[in-house]
């Protein structure tokens, strides 16, 4: 992932992910986005919308996945999805069900999800503790604590 076509198409999603995530905070929601890639097109995004839609699950990375309809196997399986903050294990489980083989961090200093897990299952993890997306969940979570707790399932 060294090279720098890779890095910019890297820095190129992440960015729209951080999009994402920007929305769902203006929208008084968690400022957690993500993006679906598939043969380096966006094939589907979306933003931590629990609070907007009163929902229970529906997280960053199940609402792009929602959001990207419905894939077939083979493309699953070409996919790479991009997330501003490390998967819980929810999401990891729908990145496990669907056997997206790579995932991309933004980052993982504020909160560490189920990255063993993925790692363990043959998931391609590339962490980049990106200081936007470090900066965006310590300033929530500074001013949203019982809201964040919520959202990671913590009293």
């Amino acid at each position: 992932m060294n090279d720098l076509k890779t890095q910019r198409m890297i820095d190129r999603f992440m960015e729209e992910a951080i999009k994402e995530a920007q929305k769902s905070l203006s929208e008084g929601g968690i400022p957690i986005g993500s993006v679906l890639v598939l043969d380096d097109q966006i094939a589907g995004r979306g933003y931590n919308q629990r609070v907007q839609k009163d929902s229970a699950v529906l997280h960053a990375e199940i609402d792009c996945l929602e959001n990207a309809g419905r894939l077939s196997p083979e493309e699953y399986q070409r996919a790479k999805l991009y997330t501003t903050l490390s998967p819980c294990s929810m999401c990891s489980g729908a990145v496990l069900l669907y056997k997206i083989p790579e995932v991309i961090i933004g980052e993982h200093i504020t909160f560490s999800g189920a990255e063993d897990h993925l790692r363990k299952n043959g998931v391609r993890l590339y962490v980049f503790n990106d200081e936007r997306c470090v900066k965006m969940m310590k300033d929530f979570i500074t001013n949203n604590p019982s809201l964040w707790n919520e959202d990671i399932g913590e009293k």
